[in-house]
């Protein structure tokens, strides 16, 4: 696992004591969200649609350090937007190392190497840059909508590691990726000397451009995540749950905690979860009071929840699962040490998808003048492509 022991004891021992005190509902991670404005502007993220007022507002450090000190979360992940783009960015992270906060600062990475040479941010076991990497470079390129944005993030990446600092990757996948591609991009990650890997399934944003790239049924969900994660490397390391890992893959099956992942931004708390926004409150003890938690996830029936599977939801469930009975800490460690998870099925799928356009070539096969084909026409006959 690609998680260090002082943070699975950090964990561990919160989860307990939330547990020993009869918690049912507890944050394990708060997603804070300093700022939406961005210096990409990817398809499948609806942030960047915010009006350029609000694009333009950031919390302030003190903001930011009420809302930590109020959760009482052992963990922050701090995405946004772009973090490295908030002008008090590194006496943000100065201040949680100083509580003590484990840190994942969610970046595209643009930034990271003009930050680190910049030499105001130190290596700390409590920080730890979470690139996101949406695959291989044509597919991470495609995905954010601006070609060179691989190497760069990657120059970032060995520049930290090189550096001394934790660094993960996470990786949100679309229907239509390449799962063979997706292995591939596993192997690059772990000889570039990343930590962990961190995978999800992208969520319909309703405010996102593109609409059609999301996985939609939980059935094709976890066919591909078989696909991706069966029949395993050993040197693959992942910074998850392994039980959240194993319910991608359809072992297991989970209701949603959104609690366990509560969000503050510019507009307050958000209802109930980082994905959906059914209104704002002013505290954290508000959120946890006045959220009508029965109506979200996918035994409440709620349309938006059925076919979420996302990590933000079912990765507290996995974790409180974990440290729920001897059976939750006997499953962990089993899924730690036995991770191969052969799967002949997996292997043949993985074969037929090999022959399958994916990413950029499918869509560019997907395109078409007069209703037919772009890549027939454009090979049968050039000059019509310009004359259009």
């Amino acid at each position: 696992m690609g998680v260090p022991i002082s943070q699975m004891w950090t964990v561990a021992t919160y989860v307990l004591g939330q547990r020993l005190r009869g918690n049912k509902r507890y944050p394990l991670v708060l997603m804070l969200e300093p700022l939406f404005r961005c210096n990409l502007a990817c398809a499948g993220c609806g942030k960047i649609q915010y009006p350029a007022h609000v694009l333009k507002q950031h919390l302030t450090a003190d903001e930011c350090f009420k809302a930590v000190d109020e959760c009482g979360a052992p963990m922050v992940s701090i995405p946004g937007g772009e973090p490295f783009l908030h002008p008090e960015i590194e006496d943000i992270i100065e201040g949680l190392i100083a509580r003590k906060k484990y840190i994942y600062l969610c970046t595209n990475a643009l930034l990271l190497e003009k930050k680190l040479k910049e030499g105001r941010i130190k290596p700390s076991k409590y920080l730890t840059f979470s690139v996101h990497m949406d695959g291989q470079e044509e597919h991470h390129d495609f995905a954010v909508c601006r070609e060179g944005t691989f190497e760069t993030a990657m120059s970032g990446i060995r520049l930290a590691v090189e550096q001394g600092f934790r660094v993960t990757t996470n990786t949100t996948l679309f229907d239509g990726a390449d799962p063979n591609s997706v292995r591939a991009f596993f192997d690059e990650m772990m000889e570039v000397g990343v930590e962990g890997m961190m995978v999800s399934p992208g969520y319909a944003y309703p405010k996102a451009p593109d609409q059609a790239s999301f996985m939609r049924e939980r059935k094709n969900t976890v066919e591909f995540f078989q696909m991706i994660l069966s029949n395993r490397k050993k040197k693959w390391r992942f910074n998850q749950s392994p039980l959240y890992l194993e319910f991608l893959m359809g072992k297991r099956h989970y209701e949603c905690t959104p609690w366990g992942n509560p969000t503050f931004n510019l507009f307050g708390w958000q209802k109930p979860c980082y994905l959906l926004q059914d209104g704002y409150v002013d505290t954290f003890a508000e959120l946890m009071s006045t959220t009508e938690w029965s109506n979200f996830g996918q035994a409440s029936g709620n349309p938006s929840c059925q076919q979420c599977m996302v990590h933000c939801g079912y990765e507290p469930s996995a974790v409180d699962h974990t440290f729920a009975s001897f059976g939750g800490m006997f499953a962990t460690v089993k899924a730690m040490l036995f991770n191969t998870y052969a799967n002949p099925k997996a292997t043949k799928r993985l074969q037929e998808e090999a022959g399958k356009p994916h990413g950029p070539q499918a869509a560019i096969e997907s395109l078409t003048i007069d209703g037919k084909p772009l890549v027939e026409r454009t090979a049968a006959a050039p000059e019509a492509v310009g004359a259009a």
